[in-house]
């Protein structure tokens, strides 16, 4: 701790000195004995960023891998392709789908039921009055309030448009459409909502009126005859009342698009190689971020400084276990190490992918690159090891690696910031003792001309000597 004086000139010129400045030097020369502290806190801190942002990789590493060992991952996931995409298209593939091949031939796609108004031409602005049946639900229409038979309110006047808007509002089974001709008549089009053999629609319009040109009763007649699409899925017939078929190949989706009864279109289903080997590229990048964490803090910063975890017994233990679970070797499969898959590992222990050996690996060995990855309850696979791996080494309590060595940090920040607080206090205190000391010291200097003064009078009212002859 550093000396502090007092600079006040003479002790006789009641010049004093400046307290303010001369507490603050005080102050600054006691605060000295914390510079150790906060040396340590920015140091712990320090060390606390980078343990943070490796805990952040690990956890993207963890979920990269967990895509891989995912039951519902990518490896689950399947492809398929048509022979003719005119005839038939495949949608959707899913993971209850199996690779292989299946012959179909589309003998009719599937139609809905349409009727149209034929008789009794409408105006465009004509009103309607009286009641439309479909599927024995009665729509009455008047010129004044109106309600159908489940006891809704029609806007009144209603002209063949809005009859249209509220059928297509009303929950009736069908959509309704209005056509107008080239003479200006319109025609109602209903369409069921059903497809297939199973939609036909019971339509009585008899009692339908045209009240602007008093025409009463109006036909339906149907446009299209519902019917269901037949179809073979090697060589085994079946029918969908939708184009759209869901359930004659498990797991995938198919829209029939033309009929085609002399053709055999074969579709492919296939494990879909694309996204596994991008699951497995972001797998590599995640953990070779990781690796790059931890090379970083073994060497010194752009300063010429130890990077904040230089000789840190985390990072060691890091390296040491990350790098035990990835020469890992499965004990069953025809794929039970990380180079048959086309990865391998560097000098500075980041990994390379060969994505030719990779997809070769997939071609061959599709299940074993998938047991490879996942967890079986007969052996321990490489994915299963490392998961276990990585959960011991992140952020998760109790016992992840980052996570004690976190808790072992903010222990000791907890012990540093009281003694800093504790510092502060009795500083504090010791300030405005200082400061009320010095006052009065200062007040003290100050007064001490006019004390001069005083002894000099009173010396000239003795002896009766002008000690100041000009005063």
């Amino acid at each position: 701790m550093g000396n502090v004086g007092i600079a006040f000139g003479s002790p006789t010129s009641g010049q004093g000195f400046d307290v303010s400045s001369t507490v603050s030097a005080i102050v600054a020369n006691l605060q000295a004995v914390e510079t150790p502290w906060t040396n340590q806190l920015a140091t712990l801190h320090a060390r606390d960023t980078a343990l943070t942002g490796m805990g952040t990789d690990l956890s993207s590493l963890s979920t990269a891998l967990h895509a891989l060992n995912d039951f519902s991952g990518v490896f689950s996931e399947k492809e398929g392709s048509s022979s003719d995409t005119s005839v038939l298209a495949l949608t959707s593939a899913t993971s209850a789908a199996v690779a292989g091949s299946h012959t179909i031939i589309v003998g009719n796609l599937a139609q809905t039921y349409s009727y149209a108004s034929t008789s009794g031409a409408i105006g465009s602005g004509d009103t309607l009055t009286g009641s439309l049946t479909i599927n024995g639900q009665s729509i009455t229409i008047s010129d004044g309030t109106a309600t159908d038979s489940n006891g809704n309110t029609i806007p009144q006047n209603n002209t063949l448009s809005t009859l249209a808007s509220y059928i297509n509002a009303g929950g009736y089974g069908v959509q309704a459409n209005v056509v107008t001709s080239a003479t200006g008549a319109e025609q109602l089009a209903l369409v069921s909502n059903t497809s297939g053999a199973a939609g036909a629609v019971s339509i009585d319009g008899s009692s339908l009126t045209d009240s602007t040109t008093q025409v009463t009763g109006f036909t339906f007649g149907e446009v299209q005859q519902g019917k269901d699409a037949q179809f073979s899925v090697d060589g085994i017939s079946t029918t969908s009342s939708t184009n759209t078929v869901t359930d004659a190949i498990p797991g995938v989706t198919m829209q029939l698009l033309s009929a085609a009864p002399g053709e055999s279109v074969q579709v492919e289903i296939t494990d879909n190689n694309s996204d596994v080997e991008s699951a497995v590229n972001t797998f590599v990048s995640a953990y070779n971020t990781v690796i790059g964490d931890l090379n970083t803090q073994e060497g010194d910063d752009s300063s010429g400084n130890p990077e904040p975890l230089c000789g840190n017994a985390a990072v060691a233990m890091l390296q040491e276990q990350l790098q035990d679970a990835l020469v890992f070797t499965q004990a069953s499969g025809a794929i039970t190490s990380l180079t048959q898959l086309g990865i391998t590992a560097n000098h500075d222990g980041t990994l390379s992918l060969d994505g030719t050996t990779l997809d070769s690996a997939l071609n061959s060995n599709f299940e074993d690159a998938m047991n490879f990855f996942q967890t079986s309850s007969s052996y321990t696979s490489f994915g299963a090891n490392l998961t276990s791996t990585l959960s011991n080494l992140g952020n998760s309590a109790p016992n992840g690696v980052v996570y004690l060595a976190l808790q072992q940090d903010a222990s000791e920040e907890s012990g540093l910031n009281t003694n800093i607080s504790n510092e502060n206090s009795a500083i504090s205190t010791q300030q405005s003792q200082l400061t009320t000391e010095l006052n009065e010291a200062n007040y003290t200097l100050q007064m001490i001309p006019e004390q001069l003064q005083s002894v000099n009078e009173l010396y000239s009212a003795i002896t009766g000597y002008n000690e100041n002859p000009g005063g």
